[in-house]
């Protein structure tokens, strides 16, 4: 069986704004993915940004700076 690890968790009510935070953060050259939204957790879309712990903080930067509309942080193990 995988080992779990943390991941920072975006969720968003739409998937285009899915896509556009995962657009930015490879332009920005922020590492992670998009991934199905884990059961733990309830969103409006079933896309999710799924980020490194170490990253959190500048993916919260990145969603205040450019007024993304997510609709929730989280940090889970997956």
């Amino acid at each position: 069986m995988r080992q779990k690890e943390e991941r920072c968790i975006v969720t968003f009510r739409t998937t285009a704004a899915a896509m556009e935070m995962e657009r930015i953060c490879k332009e920005c050259g922020i590492p992670g993915r998009l991934i199905p939204v884990p059961r733990a957790i309830t969103a409006g879309c079933g896309m999710c940004w799924s980020a490194p712990p170490h990253a959190r903080e500048t993916v919260e930067e990145l969603v205040m700076d450019r007024h993304l509309m997510i609709e929730g942080i989280y940090a889970i193990l997956l």
